[in-house]
């Protein structure tokens, strides 16, 4: 029986791949600004509805340069549910990151929180677009407007997600992206920013390559974020067949819907018109009426040769480097420990076989029927 886990990247056609290799060898540049990192910067942005992007070689140097753009000091309101780089990025760029609670339906951070967590230290709001569902970014740009700080989203899931003026990467002062091998789209790693307009396109992208805007001037202090032509190649050969895996994304989301959506104890993430969802993820919440606790059932899927994965615990606001702040007490967070606790991300990817998705449904509903010790 073979091992099925919780995300798997779909491989680009080997000969079209090899192609674009040639490519490469042929141009002699592997990295620096080549011309399919240029081709996959511009394929990427219209693809997406965006002007003005900035392609990275991964995510977190894109987060990590994002904030350095905006000049912060200070405090940045986050959330604690979220991958732990969300907050390593604020880390090193000596900012102190302010946890509040998030919303039980969405898992994104609450925005009356924000306004309560708001001090005279406070310079920006990092929120995060969990699961590549859209934080409410109406409430969160009116709170941001009102104290005038900057909003950063870390919308490493949201790669393709739209609302109804279009996608959510216009939101906000800046977007990040993540194009790592687990993600929707990706370039084996990689990631981008999303910036307002071509200034500030420069700037970044001056960022990512040491400050250096010439070969004998250098703007300020950067450091090498630079996505090679291996990655932009792989990246080109993704976008070519997106909406085809987004649609296969959909379709399994749907067959776990149908199948477990009468089951008691389990809570399934729910959509809303008129916003277009990725399906980047699919969480579940094993809650008190489930006859197992969501360790149980992991261990359960596991023996099974099944992997989901508990995205996100333990709580970024548990791990011991940021334990000791102020804003990381456990009854300050009620909302984000408890679904920490609860959630299990099932398998999810467009080659996932209905065999295998059956399989998956097979182990929830035989645990729902079934008394055991919690």
């Amino acid at each position: 029986m073979k091992n099925i886990y919780v995300t798997k990247p779909s491989l680009p056609n080997l000969a079209e791949f090899t192609k674009l290799m040639e490519e490469i060898w042929t141009s002699k540049q592997l990295t620096n600004d080549g011309p399919l990192h240029r081709r996959l910067e511009i394929a990427v942005a219209d693809h997406l509805g965006v002007t003005h992007m900035s392609l990275f070689n991964n995510g977190t140097i894109a987060l990590l340069a994002a904030l350095r753009a905006l000049q912060l000091s200070g405090e940045v309101i986050t959330t604690p549910f979220s991958f732990v780089a969300t907050t390593h990025a604020l880390a090193w760029n000596n900012l102190e990151p302010v946890f509040v609670d998030i919303e039980p339906e969405t898992y994104n951070i609450d925005p009356a929180a924000i306004e309560a967590a708001i001090t005279d230290r406070t310079s920006a709001i990092l929120p995060v677009h969990c699961y590549g569902r859209p934080c409410d970014v109406a409430a969160i740009q009116e709170i941001a407007d009102r104290h005038g700080l900057k909003v950063i989203y870390d919308a490493a899931h949201a790669f393709g997600v739209r609302d109804e003026g279009g996608s959510i990467l216009r939101h906000g002062d800046l977007s990040v992206l993540s194009f790592h091998a687990t993600k929707v789209f990706t370039t084996l790693e990689g990631g981008a920013i999303v910036a307002p307009d071509q200034r500030v396109k420069g700037l970044i992208d001056r960022l990512k390559n040491f400050g250096i805007v010439s070969q004998t001037a250098i703007e300020g202090i950067g450091f090498n974020g630079k996505m090679n032509e291996v990655q932009a190649a792989f990246g080109l050969l993704q976008l070519k067949d997106i909406e085809e895996a987004l649609e296969a994304r959909a379709r399994v989301a749907q067959r776990y819907r149908e199948a477990l959506s009468q089951v008691a104890g389990l809570t399934l993430p729910q959509g809303q018109e008129p916003t277009v969802y990725n399906n980047a993820y699919f969480p579940i919440l094993v809650g008190e009426e489930f006859p197992l606790s969501r360790d149980k059932l992991f261990e359960k899927m596991e023996a099974a040769d099944i992997f989901p994965r508990r995205y996100f615990y333990p709580l970024i606001s548990n791990i011991s480097a940021y334990a000791d702040l102020p804003s990381a007490q456990r009854d300050r967070l009620p909302v984000a420990n408890r679904v920490a606790e609860q959630v299990l991300c099932l398998p999810i990817y467009p080659d996932l076989a209905t065999d295998d998705i059956n399989r998956i449904v097979d182990i929830l509903t035989e645990a729902s029927s079934h008394a055991a010790n919690r």
